[in-house]
């Protein structure tokens, strides 16, 4: 399978990760808690592929990028979470990264 294929899975996995374990409530409610390691569990057998074929550095930085991304707008969406201008535009800059660095990298 396609290695950007497989960053994309494991960046869905991760953050379904990241969703699940906030609305565990610090374990609180353990079934959320424990579909959440499942879905850290699963994400990281997806990308593991990926860094067969691509350089870890770029890997990790697209993944962590896009997740901090995709996190931040599921917390204001579903969780009414705030962020201040500065806050915002740090995000961006990550994202810009994480973009710069797909462009400019062949698997």
């Amino acid at each position: 399978m396609n290695a950007w294929i497989l960053i994309g899975l494991a960046i869905f996995l991760e953050v379904m990760g990241t969703f699940l374990l906030k609305l565990s409530e610090g374990f609180e409610k353990w079934h959320w808690g424990v579909v959440s390691i499942i879905c850290y569990t699963a994400c990281f057998w997806v990308l593991a592929p990926a860094l067969k074929v691509l350089p870890v550095g770029v890997v990790y930085a697209i993944w962590a990028g896009v997740g901090i991304v995709a996190a931040t707008l599921i917390g204001i969406f579903a969780f009414d979470e705030k962020l201040g201008a500065i806050q915002y535009a740090c995000i961006a800059m990550v994202m810009i990264g994480a973009v710069g660095l797909r462009l400019t990298t062949t698997s």
